[in-house]
């Protein structure tokens, strides 16, 4: 088999810019998604150095239905629930498995997913593999989800509705209109399906996220991903313990995986334990955000930032490339997004605000960008 095809479509990507590569860590963290500082955090590492002491091993063995299945996954499902306020909770590996199995799983054949258009990469992978039909509403725009929905029924529709969103999103900063979306969910007899990857842990009373107050409510599931402000790793589905048991005995991704590490749900209940009281690393990243809002965005005519994620739209992609690589050469972790994570003529650079990063380092930011995007 030659390898030709492989070699001239990646020629082609680098002649339009959008070759990628692995680049090392280096610089100030503008680029991560740890908000909190969480991911070296010692009263973590040591909950987990604890675990090891007491002989909790370090690999599962198996799936979770075979024997894989530890005492310290299902207590932190059990943590979690509690947690969140939610009837159930299931460990997954990683944010996009969870979102896959979801999507993939829960919507039945006859059924209709209304997702918002720029809804993560990893619910389209899902609802690709669904039986139900999918509509893409436009962006935050509740209007369309019900234009879409009330369709639908005129057309013969006659299943469940499953209404997906993310609660901040994660390449442009903004939230979704939460109260707005509850009323049309609870209209239509919907399943409201909130993915808080970017608002578990920065969001809420004690880190609970945007969806607090929704997330146990009988009609609303909750993916809260652990490998951002959490600062570890893995994913919880937060919901009815009926859509729980049902993803336990259909979902594909979850059957047939590896169980993750027991350390790791470890490490997810200490973490928890960790934003709970965590309001002070909150209050100090509402200040950089504050910062941001100075240096960065009022002197390039940019809106104040909504949240801790500040894009930078360029446009073309060489030059947000060209500009990311000029702010990486002055010391600072910037990366540039590029199609198809964003929509064509949109790449940019996504300034993520990190407690990994000071005020200085803030102020230090925005004289390097303004001279890098000149």
């Amino acid at each position: 088999m030659t390898s030709e095809p492989f070699r001239s479509q990646l020629a082609a990507l680098e002649q339009r810019g959008r070759l990628r590569s692995l680049v090392s860590r280096a610089g100030r963290d503008f680029s991560s998604n740890d908000y909190l500082g969480l991911a070296g955090d010692p009263i973590i590492g040591q909950a987990v150095a604890d675990a090891v002491g007491r002989g909790v091993p370090v690999g599962s063995g198996g799936s979770r239905l075979l024997r894989g299945n530890a005492p310290e996954h299902e207590g932190l499902e059990a943590k979690a629930a509690s947690f969140f306020r939610t009837p159930a909770a299931l460990f997954m590996a990683n944010g996009f498995v969870a979102n896959l199995a979801l999507y993939a799983t829960l919507p039945q054949r006859g059924d209709l997913i209304v997702v918002d258009e720029l809804i993560h990469a990893s619910a389209h992978d899902g609802f690709a593999r669904s039986k139900a039909t999918t509509l893409m509403a436009r962006h935050n725009d509740v209007q369309s989800f019900a234009d879409l929905i009330g369709g639908w029924r005129s057309e013969g529709g006659k299943g469940r509705v499953w209404i997906g969103v993310e609660t901040l999103y994660s390449m442009d900063g903004d939230f979704a209109p939460l109260s707005d979306l509850a009323v049309l969910a609870a209209r239509h007899d919907a399943m409201l399906v909130l993915d808080e990857a970017h608002g578990t842990g920065v969001y809420g009373p004690a880190g609970r996220g945007l969806s607090a107050g929704l997330d146990g409510m009988h009609n609303v599931i909750t993916l809260h991903t652990c490998g951002k402000a959490l600062g570890v790793e893995g994913a919880l589905i937060c919901g009815p313990g009926v859509h729980i048991d049902y993803l336990v005995n259909r979902a594909r991704a979850f059957i047939f995986s590896t169980a993750p590490s027991p350390l790791m749900a470890v490490a997810v209940a200490a973490a928890l334990d960790r934003v709970e009281s965590a309001d002070d690393l909150r209050a100090r990243l509402t200040v950089l955000r504050q910062d941001a809002a100075e240096a960065i965005c009022a002197p390039l005519k940019l809106p104040s930032p909504r949240s801790q994620i500040v894009p930078v739209i360029l446009g073309e992609d060489k030059r947000t490339m060209a500009a990311a690589k000029a702010l990486q050469e002055a010391g600072f972790d910037v990366r540039g997004i590029r199609p198809p994570t964003v929509p064509a003529g949109t790449s940019r650079l996504r300034l993520s605000l990190t407690l990994n990063v000071g005020r200085a380092d803030v102020a230090a930011l925005g004289e390097a960008l303004r001279a890098a995007i000149r």
